[in-house]
C-alpha cells in the first residue's frame, strides 16, 4: 500500500507561497506522522480492490490541511494526549470521501493532476470506497467515545452533502443570488474546515470562548479556500490547478467570478453567459471568451480580494488565544490560504 502523505524533509526548504504550511507541519510533525499511520491502518480491507483504490486518492497527495487544522487545534488548546490524531484521520477520511463522490458527480478526469480513481477504477467503485471510508471514520468516532464529537462530525458529513446537493440546484441558474453561492461553498467546503479546528478544542476540554473562536477561525478559512479555489478554475494553469482549467465553466457550476462577471457585463455579455452556462452550448473558443470578459470586470481579482477579507475575519477569530507558535502558524496559514492565488 502506498504511503500516505509525504512531509517535507526537515533540511528541506518549502516552496515559494508554502512556507507557512510547512511551519505548521513542522509543528505537529509526530502527530502528523501518527496520523498517516492511522488512515493506512484504518484502509486496510480484504476486498484489494477497497485499499487500492483509497490508496490512489490518497497517496496522490494534497496538503493534509483539514487533519493539520485538528492536530493543530488540539496543541494551540494546550492538549498533551493522542485523541486528536485518530480524529484527525477521520476528518481526513470525511474529505477523502467527499472527493471521491464529488469526482463521479463532476465527471472529472484529473485529482491532483493525477488521473481521477473513477477515471482509473470506473465510477461504481470510486463510490462504494467513498462510502467505506465514510464508514470508517464513524468507527474512529465512536472508538474516540465522545458524543460531543460524534456530534460535530455526523453534522458537518450531513451539511457538507446538503452544500453538494444545493450546487447542483443552483447548477446553470445565473439568477443564483451571491448568498446562496455563499451558502453553497459553507456547507461544501468550510463546514468540514470548521468541525476540524472545533474538535482538536473539545479534545482538549477548552473553553467555550476557544472553541467557538476554533470553529469561527475553521468556517472563515473554509469560505477563503473554496473563493480561492473558485478563482483558480479560472486563472490557473492546469499543472498548477491539478485539475483541467475550465472545469467549472464546461459544467455550468455557479462561482462568484461567474456571477461578478455576469452581473457587470452589457447585455451582449449576459446573453453569451447566459448561452453558455444556463443553456450549456459552448464551443472551442467560449473558455477563452469567457476569460476576457472576466479580466475586463475584474472577476477574479474581486473574488480574491473576498478571499482575503475572509482569511483576515479567520485571523482575527483567534484573538482570545495568546501569542505563541501555534497562533502565529495558523495566522499565517490562512494568508498562505489566500496566497493560493497570487
Amino acid at each position: 500500500m502506498a504511503v500516505v502523505a509525504s512531509l517535507p524533509k526537515k533540511n528541506t526548504p518549502p516552496a515559494d507561497g508554502e512556507d507557512a504550511l510547512s511551519s505548521l507541519i513542522a509543528l505537529v510533525r509526530a502527530d502528523l506522522e501518527a496520523c498517516n499511520r492511522t488512515i493506512v491502518a484504518n484502509m486496510a480491507s480484504p476486498v484489494a480492490l477497497i485499499p487500492q483504490l483509497a490508496a490512489h486518492i490518497v497517496a496522490a497527495g494534497g496538503k493534509r490541511l483539514r487533519p493539520l487544522l485538528t492536530l493543530a487545534g488540539a496543541r494551540l488548546c494546550g492538549y498533551a494526549g493522542e485523541r486528536h490524531v485518530k480524529l484527525a484521520a477521520c476528518v481526513e477520511f470525511i474529505h477523502t470521501a467527499t472527493l471521491l463522490h464529488d469526482d463521479v458527480v463532476d465527471e472529472s478526469a484529473l485529482r491532483r493532476g493525477l488521473a481521477s480513481a473513477n477515471a482509473v477504477f470506473g465510477n461504481k467503485a470510486s463510490v462504494l470506497v467513498g462510502d467505506f471510508l465514510l464508514a470508517r471514520a464513524f468507527l474512529l468516532m465512536v472508538g474516540d467515545g465522545s458524543l460531543k464529537v460524534l456530534d460535530i462530525l455526523s453534522r458537518a458529513s450531513a451539511t457538507i452533502a446538503e452544500g453538494e446537493v444545493l450546487q447542483l440546484v443552483t447548477q446553470n441558474d445565473l439568477a443564483t443570488p451571491e448568498e446562496r453561492y455563499l451558502e453553497v461553498i459553507r456547507g461544501k467546503t468550510a463546514a468540514l474546515f470548521a468541525a476540524a479546528c472545533q474538535v482538536g478544542a473539545v479534545v482538549a476540554d477548552a473553553s467555550p470562548a476557544e472553541e467557538a473562536a476554533l470553529a469561527g477561525y475553521g468556517m472563515q478559512l473554509g469560505i477563503a479556500f473554496q473563493l480561492v479555489d473558485d478563482a483558480l478554475d479560472y486563472a490557473a494553469d492546469q499543472a498548477r490547478l491539478g485539475k483541467t482549467v475550465g472545469d467549472d465553466f464546461r459544467e455550468g457550476k455557479i462561482t462568484l467570478p461567474v456571477l461578478l462577471a455576469h452581473a457587470a457585463g452589457d447585455a451582449t455579455e449576459r446573453a453569451f453567459w447566459e448561452r453558455t452556462i444556463e443553456k450549456s452550448e459552448q464551443t472551442e473558443d467560449d473558455l477563452a471568451e469567457a476569460l476576457r470578459l472576466m479580466e475586463r470586470h475584474d472577476a477574479i481579482q474581486r473574488t480574491l480580494e473576498r478571499a482575503a477579507t475572509m482569511a483576515q475575519a479567520a485571523k482575527a477569530a483567534l484573538a482570545v488565544f495568546p501569542a505563541g507558535p501555534f497562533h502565529t502558524a495558523l495566522c499565517r496559514v490562512a494568508d498562505y490560504t489566500v496566497s493560493r492565488g497570487r
